[in-house]
């Protein structure tokens, strides 16, 4: 690590171009990707921290990190980071929970109107 510098929120965040971006891992600011800047540059000006745990990177490339090192990120942050795929996971995960709170009030209230029904036209009356 070459250098004691502080990347501050401002700063993380005005560097997310193809050409110019840091992530914050682990609390640390890094450029680059040997992977390619496709696979991250949603996540460019960001905490990217649970995204490259997600992908399951393996020895090698976590030996790359010191190489990548720009500086660290800024202690007393006043906002919260979440990475891009994080917040896509979370609203996606937030919307399935929706999804699932209609059906649970809906089905019930179906299944009992068509035994209320099935008894109506079989037995003449409710």
């Amino acid at each position: 690590m070459a250098s004691n510098k502080i990347v501050t929120l401002d700063e993380l965040r005005a560097h997310k171009s193809r050409d110019n971006f840091y992530i914050l891992i682990h609390g640390k600011a890094r450029k680059q990707h040997p992977g390619g800047d496709e696979v991250i540059l949603a996540e460019g000006g960001q905490d990217a921290t649970e995204a490259f745990e997600d992908v399951g990177h393996s020895d090698e490339a976590r030996a790359l990190l010191p190489a990548m090192y720009v500086g660290d990120f800024e202690q007393n942050s006043a906002l919260p980071l979440k990475s891009g795929a994080a917040a896509a996971q979370a609203s996606r995960v937030q919307g399935a929970v929706q999804q699932g709170s209609n059906l649970m009030y809906f089905v019930p209230l179906g299944l009992l109107g068509a035994y209320f029904a099935w008894r109506f036209y079989t037995t003449g009356s409710a």
